[in-house]
């Protein structure tokens, strides 16, 4: 008989270096600290998250402050890497809906 995993819980995860410097990013765009989360969720990506959610999510949270940043290319880019990353990724409905980023996303993600 096989063992189930171990779960592993957000105290287990948060104190790798790539996780919380996904966290940090979460905090500091909550925050409206744009610039510092868009360096922590470079840095996140660049530690190597273990998720394919996380990194898919540290994607899409570069392409918010991109395309909020009038950088509309990265801003897709950024899109692309997080469906590359996560083949099940998708925006929710209101996020889909921005003004912004809205268009762009259907540009990678055709409704």
């Amino acid at each position: 008989m096989q063992t189930p995993p171990v779960p592993v819980g957000l105290l287990d995860v948060s104190g790798r270096p790539a996780e919380k410097a996904l966290l940090d990013g979460l905090k500091a765009y909550d925050d409206a600290q744009y610039d510092n989360a868009e360096r922590q969720f470079r840095q996140a990506l660049g530690l190597g998250l273990a998720s394919a959610k996380d990194r898919a999510e540290a994607h899409k949270r570069l392409a918010f402050v991109a395309c909020a940043t009038g950088r509309l290319a990265e801003c897709e880019a950024e899109f692309r890497l997080a469906r590359r990353a996560d083949p099940g990724f998708a925006l929710d409905r209101a996020e889909a809906g921005h003004p912004v980023w809205g268009p762009v996303y259907r540009k990678v993600v055709p409704p």
